[in-house]
């Protein structure tokens, strides 16, 4: 046997049946990813003798005698890039990265006809972050990277600084790393939905060669604990054990086989004999309310914080502003209507993940595919009764998380192997498991009754909302609370009432999502509104352009008003006017002839951050070669903090980017960082990388006034230099100086995540849809976004995208179904529709000229709120097409083609109302 990787000979015989992704990996190939297994994804594309396959199903032995060339070969023997990784590069065409390889080495393939036809192209390959626009420019070869320059990078396309190593298959992901003497985890997952344990028979399945253990809800903690991660953990129930004597949706895990290999674990799982006493399940958050339903968590209500155990409600919500019957009164037309969203799965491209060992000093070291290092060490330590300095966790470079990596899936129970066996452990979702073993958007059921006076006032706004947040409350109050929040807040109707409800069911648990519950009541807000105006005979968006808060006007939601909660700067007025230019100004694709033709708008506002308070800590550190160090908490998942960081440090010490290293997302770096969610990378974790650059340069400055006896106001920093009257002190010169005396350059930054700001955006799409078949394509889309201060246009454009992206997959066509044993139905890829290359137009995407009070330098979020809008913005057009007003999604082929041929609507043109 021999396999010639990227020139390098292979002569170890592959495992029966092993397919060349695992082969490659297992000899250090790290650059070849694990997306799916099933040949979906395009993540682990290689060349075999120069022809593109996904190495996922591609026979290990089929490569003997062959060349294999992977990411890490594509550049030349001398290290210079393949033109391909020079697009990628200055193009920026990645955000987490973790399908660039696949990308680059499909890319380097291609000919003249299949570079002209990209969507068919790319059908093999698919990106979870970017909305494709970045990567067909990096194909193009469009550039949109600037050179860096001394202290004025704030603003500027810079680059991210890891592209050299996305681009070479070096950046190292969770499990891009060998760890000697590593054992296998695998989950043995419930076939019930709701069932007690009775037995577990583990004989078999221990003497399974190779077979080190298998873990029950004997061997785990009898506390309970959630699964989400916030600041404040009474935030969420405590309703979930490491692993329970009772399971409550198909898919819990049961047991854990840890052995040598993820073949014999496997083998251990399938002979695991358990007996289980099956006892009724509930599925509709509806029912789950009725008395008389199966009861999912029966505990004491006070201690597990859950709102009402024997009712299935977790959390509940109930407030009125004025009087809500007396503003219907006052209307002139009220419109009630009832709204519903799907699960909709994260998909993000690395599967959850952890790796753990201990260390020579007895450490417990967790490395894992997450977005809260910081909460999962408190987590850990609670659960296995562990000082701080006994754990640290790390996460590497995450690939994509979009909420669904601020939960402990996976870092508790490899934790309990590890100090059960005192040998590393691994454990790796498959992507099956992601869909039934991990966590999905939050259902919801909106019930909305509005109500206007003809003159387009807005009288009254009612909210009835219940959200399915499945088997385990994690996110499930917080979702609810923040769904009701800032979608009624940015409306000024003086009457408004809202009852919500997180209800309990034995389904797959939903956690958190971006938009975080607002997506889904907007949908219901923005498309209920709409309706209203039409029925009034007003242009909607005009409609909703008078009854908007204005600048300094109070934010008023029933569900209660976060008194650190601020506009501090206002751009939803420019927004609605990008939208109202692109109504009018040609642009877009022509519809097809026998189209109907029409055009929606929606906006959104959300908090810049969570409620309660987000910490994050930051040091900066002057290193002995002028160079300087920068140790943040939050961590990097394609949301581009990493940049931005280094931005700022760059601009508050007066160099380069190039000079600052960031040190991030570990537990030993800095003292605390709640976490990257909730939009708070550069509002909340910036503004404390500002605060510790500032103090920093503040003693650079102090300390060479003094050591010179020059004045203050002489000194300034420079790339290199402190100036001063007397010349150029250089930064090296003044590390030493410093040192000699015992006087070390670092200064700490802190922030508490409050008081918070708003952001706001609007969308607006021109579609046609064919009456005889349901299809429908988008002529145009265009995306407003107040962002404040635009501290990297390129990466907040590519957020912005990616969020349109994200959310016209959830509006047309994904969803978790679930049948009616509770059971998980699109356990793949192929069976659920992610949003492909060919499927995402390119928005156009718009910044509002705004400076916020609060965020640093002016800067407001934008990872979460382009995701809001899109899905009413795209009812709405498609209600002004058609005439029919859709309350359901996804929005799919076949659901669309019914409501017409129901309706009676044929392809004759439609006049457009907001035209």
């Amino acid at each position: 046997m021999n396999i010639e990787v990227n020139g390098r000979s292979h002569e170890e015989e592959p495992r029966p049946g092993q397919c060349l992704r695992t082969y490659l990996r297992e000899r250090g190939w790290f650059g070849v990813k694990k997306g799916c297994d099933a040949g979906d994804c395009g993540a682990c594309t290689v060349h075999v003798d120069g022809e593109p396959v996904h190495s996922c199903l591609y026979p290990a032995f089929r490569a003997d005698g062959r060349s294999v060339t992977t990411v890490e070969g594509l550049a030349s023997p001398d290290g210079e890039l393949h033109p391909v990784q020079r697009k990628f590069l200055d193009a920026q065409g990645f955000q987490c990265g973790f399908c660039t390889a696949g990308y680059l080495m499909t890319t380097a393939a291609l000919d003249e006809d299949q570079l002209a036809d990209l969507p068919r192209a790319f059908k093999g390959n698919l990106c979870r972050c970017t909305g494709y626009r970045a990567i067909e420019d990096a194909v193009r070869g469009v550039g949109h990277v600037e050179a860096p320059g001394a202290g004025d990078s704030v603003g500027r396309n810079l680059p991210a600084p890891a592209g050299p190593q996305v681009v070479t298959g070096t950046a190292r992901y969770t499990f891009d790393i060998d760890v000697p003497g590593l054992l296998h985890m695998k989950l043995l997952r419930s076939p019930h939905a709701h069932a007690r344990i009775t037995a577990i028979d583990a004989a078999a399945a221990l003497r399974v060669p190779g077979v080190h253990a298998v873990l029950t809800h004997e061997d785990a903690p009898g506390r309970h604990f959630s699964t989400a991660r916030h600041e404040h953990p009474e935030e969420d129930p405590d309703d979930t054990r490491v692993l329970d004597d009772t399971v409550r949706y198909i898919g819990q895990r049961v047991a854990a086989v840890v052995a040598d290999s993820e073949a014999a674990a496997e083998e251990g799982c399938r002979r695991i004999d358990v007996a289980y006493e099956v006892l009724p399940a509930v599925l509709d958050p509806e029912e789950a309310m009725r008395p008389g339903a199966p009861v999912v968590h029966d505990k004491d209500a006070a201690r597990a914080r859950i709102a009402r155990p024997r009712d299935n409600v977790v959390g509940e919500a109930h407030g009125e502003i004025g009087d809500i019957e007396a503003g219907f009164a006052a209307a002139d037309t009220v419109y009630e209507q009832t709204f519903r969203t799907q699960r909709v799965q994260h998909a993000s491209l690395e599967t959850h993940g952890a790796v753990a060992w201990l260390d020579e000093d007895d450490r417990l070291n967790v490395r894992s595919s997450t977005q809260t290092p910081f909460l999962t060490r408190r987590a850990l330590c609670a659960l296995y009764d562990l000082p701080h300095d006994r754990v640290r966790v790390v996460a590497g470079r995450v690939g994509g998380g979009f909420g669904g990596k601020q939960e402990m899936l996976v870092e508790d129970i490899v934790a309990l192997a590890v100090l059960r066996l005192r040998r590393p452990v691994k454990l790796e979702y498959t992507r099956a498991e992601q869909f039934y073993g991990a966590t999905t958007r939050h259902p919801f059921t909106i019930g909305v009754k509005a109500g206007a006076r003809r003159d387009g006032t807005l009288t009254a706004l009612q909210l009835r909302v219940v959200s399915n947040t499945g088997a385990y409350g994690n996110h499930g109050p917080a979702v609810m609370f923040h769904g009701i929040g800032e979608s009624t807040a940015v409306y000024r109707a003086p009457h408004k009432k809202v009852d919500a409800y997180a209800v309990y069911t034995h389904t797959v648990p939903a956690g958190a999502f971006r938009g975080y519950g607002l997506g889904q009541v907007m949908f219901a807000v923005e498309s209920a509104l709409d309706e209203l105006a039409r029925r009034l005979g007003l242009d909607p968006l005009e409609f909703k352009a008078r009854n908007i808060i204005g600048p300094g006007e109070p934010m008023r939601t029933p569900g209660g008003h976060e008194e650190d909660l601020h506009i501090a700067s206002y751009g939803l007025d420019q927004c609605l006017g990008i939208v109202r230019r692109a109504r009018t100004e040609p642009g877009g694709d022509p519809a097809p002839e026998g189209w109907l033709v029409g055009e929606g708008a929606a906006l959104a506002m959300i908090a810049t951050g969570p409620p309660g308070g987000h910490i994050a800590d930051a040091r900066a550190t002057l290193l002995p070669d002028g160079g300087f160090d920068l140790a943040v908490g939050t961590a990097e998942f394609g949301n581009g903090t990493t940049t931005v960081h280094r931005q700022i440090a760059a601009g508050e010490l007066a160099t380069t980017v190039e000079r600052i290293t960031v040190r991030q997302s570990d537990t030993d770096v800095v003292r605390h960082d709640t976490g990257a969610f909730a939009s708070t990378g550069v509002v909340v974790a910036g503004k404390a990388t500002l605060r510790a650059c500032r103090a920093l340069a503040d003693m650079l400055l102090d300390f060479t006034a003094a050591h010179l006896r020059v004045p203050r106001a002489d000194c300034r920093l420079t790339e290199e230099a402190v100036l001063h009257p007397g010349g150029r002190l250089p930064l090296k010169e003044l590390y030493a100086t410093a040192r000699a005396v015992g006087v070390e350059f670092a200064a700490d930054g802190h922030f508490g995540g409050t008081p918070r700001s708003v952001a706001f955006n609007a969308q607006w799409f021109r579609l046609a849809v064919d009456p005889g078949t349901g299809e429908i394509r988008i002529l145009r889309s265009v995306h407003a976004a107040d962002a404040g201060k635009v501290m990297n246009p390129m990466q907040c454009r590519g957020q912005v995208e990616g969020g349109v992206a994200q959310a016209l997959g959830a509006t047309l066509f994904e969803n978790v179904r679930v049948d009616g044993r509770g059971e998980v139905e699109t356990a793949a890829f192929r069976r659920y529709r992610l949003p492909q290359y060919a499927d995402v137009p390119r928005t156009e995407v718009h910044f509002m000229e705004t400076a916020d009070a609060i965020g640093p330098l002016g800067a407001k979020s934008m990872s979460e709120s382009p995701f809001n809008p899109v899905a009413p913005a795209f009812a709405n057009a498609l209600r002004d097409a058609t005439g029919v007003r859709f309350t359901e999604l996804p929005l799919t082929r076949d659901r669309v083609w019914l409501a017409l041929h129901r309706a009676g609507v044929t392809g004759q043109p439609r006049v457009s109302s907001s035209s």
